[in-house]
């Protein structure tokens, strides 16, 4: 009979397995992330809208939104902000600005009746670009609440930089869809800040014009919209925005000088991009002297876009931001357009770096235990792809400075900034809002309820599922 072994081989205990909430507390500590010194960031989000589905081969992917909140959430970022679910805009509050034979059409239409409703289609510009999908509706309230909360923390100051990553769809009209835009979220928010605000700075670094918050605001001199965009008549949607469209010609209308654009042609990189916008984005500030800022952060303005035609690198975007935020005014951070949706999650996460303030000491490989990873392989884990270089740069240095020099003469018409009365702020409908906000937050307070009875037992708290 064999002895037993007397001495046995010696094997190192097992490695304890991480919790993800664990390995994004070291992420947290890693990159130095915390709550701003000295102001306060809130991100206002509602997973919901990442569920609709525009359809196999349209370009918008609201699942870009899914993977900005993972890398966010991965690098623990959410933890220096103040994070809230936001709820769905009112059919009142979207009315603002909003035909109420419009949103009734939005409400109504879905893809099993669109066919007996065909006839009301072209009226409101319903097509290939902005199709008919299951819960229409509800996506567009959800992307205009959060920035309608987003506006209202600014307005009272719980947030001196508020982000809402789901809106920002700047070409929907007051009576019609447009450029994958249904409901102007951005007007909707600027419309709140006004209620407070006497002067708003809209500026907008998508690759396509910001048409409809411009048209919105044509004859307000209460808001001044500063356009940076691709221009081409012809060939690129939508084929507005030439640099002498300023506002209305007569110079008696108050929006006369208030719109101002910056048309650029293929291929713009870096360096020139940045500082072709601190040079015109300063003088507009010290200028107009905005009391709140709204910034599109259109993500295909970036190279290798799918639908874009610049060679703009994510840290060049970024810079865009941190300008902006660095003079220290209320300031709205919206998304918009990007259809590379690995590359827009990217962006919209070092971005919302920038506003906390850890872009400096950020890793940019990404974390290993972002739950969609597999997402970002083609160009390898990294927060920082180079994406130049995919179109010819038509972008003269010589043309840039007209640009510039032409948007300072325009300044100049303002003499400083105007003087306004603030009974203009659009009527109060506060009481109605806080009615309606009690409804929600009791149905809320319902389900959650009923969510908790569900998950007893299910796994940490602190895991992040989708």
């Amino acid at each position: 009979m064999a002895q037993a072994r007397i001495v046995q081989e010696y094997a190192p205990a097992p490695a304890a397995t991480l919790t993800l909430d664990q390995k994004i507390q070291r992420e947290i500590e890693k990159n130095g992330i915390e709550k701003p010194k000295g102001y306060t960031v809130s991100w206002h989000n509602n997973a919901e809208v990442e569920d609709h589905h525009f359809g196999k081969n349209h370009p918008m992917k609201p699942w870009r939104l899914t993977l900005t909140k993972h890398l966010i959430m991965a690098y623990g970022m959410h933890t220096a902000m103040d994070c809230y679910l936001s709820r769905a805009a009112t059919k009142e509050e979207m009315s603002e600005f909003h035909r109420d034979d419009y949103l009734e059409f939005l409400e109504r239409i879905n893809p099993n009746n669109m066919l007996t409703l065909d006839s009301a289609l072209p009226s409101y510009n319903i097509g290939d670009d902005c199709p008919i999908f299951d819960g229409l509706y509800n996506y567009c309230a959800l992307y205009s609440g959060a920035s309608i909360d987003a506006a209202r923390k600014l307005i009272n100051s719980q947030s001196q930089v508020a982000i809402n990553w789901s809106g920002g769809l700047h070409h929907a009209k007051k009576s019609e869809a447009s450029g994958f835009c249904y409901i102007n979220d951005i007007v909707l928010a600027i419309l709140q800040l006004l209620r407070y605000h006497p002067r708003v700075l809209y500026i907008d670094i998508d690759v396509h014009h910001g048409d409809g918050v411009e048209q919105a605001f044509w004859s307000s001199e209460r808001v001044m919209t500063l356009s940076f965009h691709k221009y081409d008549k012809e060939q690129f949607f939508p084929g507005t925005g030439p640099l002498s469209d300023t506002g209305p010609e007569n110079h008696l209308n108050p929006g006369a000088h208030h719109s101002l654009n910056v048309p650029l042609h293929d291929g713009i990189e870096d360096a020139d991009y940045v500082w072709l916008f601190k040079e015109i984005v300063a003088p507009c500030i010290e200028t107009y002297c905005p009391s709140a800022i709204v910034l599109q952060c259109g993500a295909d303005s970036l190279g290798c876009d799918r639908l874009g035609c610049f060679n703009l690198n994510i840290r060049a975007h970024g810079e865009c931001v941190r300008f902006v935020k660095a003079f220290n005014i209320p300031l709205l951070i919206l998304g918009g357009g990007g259809y590379t949706p690995r590359n827009v999650a990217r962006l919209w996460a070092y971005e919302t770096s920038i506003c906390i303030g850890a872009h400096e000491n950020l890793n940019e490989a990404i974390p290993a235990h972002t739950p969609t990873l597999k997402a970002f392989a083609k160009e390898g884990p990294t927060l920082f792809p180079p994406l130049t270089g995919k179109f010819e740069n038509k972008n003269s240095r010589e043309y840039l400075s007209s640009i510039i020099v032409e948007i300072r003469e325009q300044l100049r018409y303002l003499k400083g900034a105007p003087s306004i009365q603030m009974q203009n702020i659009p009527p109060d409908l506060a009481g109605l809002r806080e009615e309606v906000e009690r409804e929600i937050e009791e149905e809320r307070e319902e389900r959650e309820a009923v969510r908790r009875m569900r998950e007893r037992a299910v796994g940490d708290r602190g895991e992040m599922v989708d």
